[in-house]
């Protein structure tokens, strides 16, 4: 994270440029504890820029389309983290018993208390 944020219009953009090449690089792979910091650093630059108001649009173009890629990217590792949760959630719901449905249709629960050591054999 740079310590002083740029007062050019020009340089708060190419900033933000590298800043969020770097945020596309932790997406892809997978370093979401890198993201916070980027996440400050990315929206002090956008505060200042639009604090500034003055920018060319053919240079906000090309911020903006990485904007939203980045975004889609972390809408996605979202998604993947939201699915593994409920994975989890779905193996630990086994874990403690299991229930099924018989030919009536009338649900039997089984639990699953057993030992939880595993056997361990020669």
């Amino acid at each position: 994270m740079t310590d002083t944020i740029p007062t050019d219009p020009q340089a708060l953009i190419n900033a933000l440029d590298a800043i969020l090449d770097q945020e596309r690089v932790a997406l892809i792979k997978g370093e979401l504890t890198s993201l916070e910091p980027l996440l400050k650093e990315k929206d002090a630059l956008i505060s200042r820029l639009n604090d500034l108001g003055a920018a060319e649009k053919d240079s906000m173009a090309s911020v903006q389309s990485k904007v939203v890629r980045n975004q889609a990217l972390l809408s996605s590792a979202m998604e993947g983290i939201r699915a593994v949760a409920g994975r989890m959630a779905e193996l630990r719901k086994v874990r403690k018993g299991l229930d099924v449905y018989n030919q009536s249709g009338a649900r039997s629960s089984f639990s699953t208390s057993g030992a939880k050591a595993l056997e361990k054999r020669a």
